[in-house]
């Protein structure tokens, strides 16, 4: 999909099963494809990432069987891969082409390392520097210090000398230091790395040092500055290995319950697991979240006083879920302040710079720097662009944003970009919140559906739209503007920059009221031309979303129920028959002082009942979840009443 629209919602609640840890996944394939015996791996997490490093294990000549349900045997190659020669293809996923780089630079193969154009702009100098030391013969493929890389057969067969001591860079990523950890133990000797500078991303490391626990090697560490492997130390399967459900993506959904009222339970990590990301709960529980931990589960829920608070915080113990924390402070009284963050703008896209841009559209105040942001919250509602959220491919930022339709209705572009670790974010996140309700009521010309629509809405005190009109306006715009209703283009351009308000008793298009300029004979008949054009439509599409507020919509008009709101909870297709809509619109006219026939308006709504009915885009037609109500021998009143008992149902 281009795009996908997000509606506002009034409340977070319920619990959800989390999909595998990423950070814990790609690990645990690779250790289990270099250690001795099979390994059952259960819960992996099904995403990009871990398909990017399947499918390269697969190409190592590495016996890798799916056993379903996010289950797979692995044949562990006790250290040597069977294949010696490949291209491997890697995408953006960082977890797999670090540590593969690694492994692989202490083997006696040939490979080839690649992934897409953004994965050739993140750095890899800092670890083939460190591999380097070790003997390891690897080349840039293209620019220095980027992948594309060519790895040839270690120098010395990989042979070093006992108490060999390398260094690596600690401060740009700690992927260096994992991709290190993992593939000394394949050289049978004692090896020690010392960190250069602050390390960053600790948690990670802890992460690597227990996956790496699991499968037999125990590293010996002092601090966060030195880590020894120890002589001898293979690589064994433990047998089974769980995989624990991700923590970073627990925060969106903790971030959820705490803004939206919750309480929402997420499982799959709690007060036990290995992943540093579950600090995220503390982060929540100081801006005055209310938080519950089990050993398997994490629970949030909205303060008491109903708001979040700001705060300045350190986020060198959370840095992939800190960016869950940048959305939340949108709901925050008072700025929040995110530190440490530096290794951002090296990951899927320049992450500060990115969420700096896109806050900004939802009307933060933003203040980036190398290694900061501080968001402040908009003064008033949040706004809500037409041009949607940028992802700029990078699946935190789409899911991270999702947070802003607790307030808004949200177009976020490229949301298919969350397959990368959470391919079915978007229905997990449908089914832990409450959508603001809908009511859409369609019908034919003259079946009373805008008179009933109007008046179910004031009767529940929810918002209204009448999309029909905002055909009419779009086709009073373009002839004011000298524009032919037949231009495709200029009239879908008018449309998206369509100025509308809609009030009681009132329409007013650019601050004039145009409730009567609009009902004109000309304009109904233009507003049906301009309606048949795919380019107006699609233009209209988001604008008619965005009227979808608290507590609720009523929205009359042709697509309501199939297209512009298929979620809506209570659908209806009012008819009557043609005779007796030809007698009202005939009341109309007269009441309204302007002269008519029946005979004239029996035969115009005739032609329109076929015409819309035989049109390619959006023909006249019932719904097929639409409850069907024949007004015929109704008067308003009873038709708004039956509405509202088919509301009352669903409510």
């Amino acid at each position: 999909m281009d795009f996908i629209d997000l509606p506002p919602l009034l409340s977070a609640r319920g619990t959800l099963r989390l999909p595998g840890s990423k950070s814990i996944s790609n690990r645990v394939l690779l250790l289990a494809a270099l250690a001795e015996g099979e390994t059952e791996v259960r819960d992996l997490l099904e995403s990009d990432d871990t398909a990017h490093m399947l499918k390269a294990l697969l190409a190592l000549g590495v016996e890798v069987a799916s056993l379903g349900d996010g289950a797979y045997r692995v044949r562990g190659s006790g250290g040597v891969f069977p294949v010696r020669e490949a291209d491997l293809f890697l995408g953006n996923a960082g977890t797999a082409f670090r540590s593969l780089t690694a492994v692989l630079a202490l083997s006696s193969g040939h490979y080839k390392l690649s992934g897409v154009a953004r994965m050739h702009e993140r750095p890899i100098g800092d670890l083939v520097d460190a591999l380097r030391q070790v003997g390891a013969d690897i080349r840039y493929a293209g620019n220095e210090g980027f992948p594309p890389l060519e790895i040839c057969p270690a120098k010395g067969n990989g042979k070093l000398a006992h108490g060999t001591v390398v260094s690596v860079r600690g401060d740009v990523s700690s992927q260096f230091l994992t991709g290190l950890l993992m593939a000394l133990p394949l050289t049978g000797v004692e090896t020690t790395v010392e960190v250069v500078g602050e390390l960053i991303s600790r948690p990670y490391i802890e992460i690597t040092l227990a996956s790496m626990a699991r499968f037999g090697v125990q590293v010996r560490r002092e601090g966060v500055q030195r880590f020894t492997v120890p002589t001898g130390c293979t690589y064994r399967s433990p047998g089974v290995v769980y995989v624990e459900g991700d923590a970073s993506s627990a925060s969106y959904f903790l971030a959820l319950g705490a803004i939206g009222g919750g309480p929402l339970r997420v499982e799959g990590v709690g007060r036990d697991s290995i992943q540093g990301d579950v600090r995220f709960a503390d982060a929540l529980a100081r801006m005055g979240a209310r938080i519950e931990m089990g050993p398997n589960w994490i629970e949030a829920s909205a303060p008491h006083s109903g708001k979040l608070h700001g705060i300045e915080l350190d986020c060198r113990q959370i840095p992939d879920a800190a960016m869950t924390l940048a959305t939340t402070a949108l709901f925050a009284e008072g700025p929040t302040t995110l530190t440490h963050i530096a290794s951002w703008r090296v990951k899927e896209t320049d992450r500060i710079a990115a969420m700096a841009s896109e806050l900004r559209k939802l009307g933060a105040e933003v203040e980036e720097g190398v290694d900061f942001i501080r968001v402040t919250p908009p003064h008033t509602a949040l706004l809500t662009p037409e041009c949607g959220i940028d992802t700029y491919e990078d699946h935190r930022i789409a899911m991270c944003f999702s947070l802003a339709t607790l307030a808004t209705t949200l177009r976020i572009n490229d949301p298919g970009c969350v397959t990368k670790t959470f391919p079915g974010y978007f229905e997990s996140f449908a089914r832990v919140t409450q959508a603001v309700p809908v009511i859409a009521i369609d019908g034919p010309s003259a079946s009373g559906k805008g008179t009933v629509a109007a008046r179910v809405a004031a009767a529940l005190g929810w918002h209204y739209l009448d999309s029909g009109a905002l055909y009419r306006l779009t086709a009073l715009a373009a002839r004011r503007a000298g524009v032919a209703w037949d231009d495709e283009a200029r009239v879908a351009a008018i449309a998206s920059r369509l100025d509308v308000e809609f009030g009681e008793n009132s329409i007013r298009l650019s601050g004039t009221e145009a409730g009567e300029a609009i009902r004109q004979e000309e304009i109904s008949s233009g507003a049906s031309q301009v309606a048949a054009l795919p380019a107006v439509r699609a233009a209209l599409l988001f604008r008619q979303r965005v009227f979808r507020q608290a507590p609720g919509l009523v929205a009359d008009g042709r697509d309501m129920a199939s297209l512009v709101f298929p979620d809506a909870q209570t659908k209806v297709f009012l008819t009557a028959s043609v005779e007796v809509r030809a007698q009202r619109r005939y009341k109309q006219l007269i009441e309204k002082g302007i002269t008519a026939s029946i005979l004239p308006l029996l035969l115009d709504l005739r032609e329109r009942d076929e015409r819309d009915s035989q049109r390619s885009v959006a023909p006249l037609q019932q719904n097929k979840e639409a409850e069907l109500l024949d007004t015929t021998d109704l008067t308003i009143e009873q038709a708004v009443a039956q509405v509202l008992v088919w509301s009352s149902k669903v409510s």
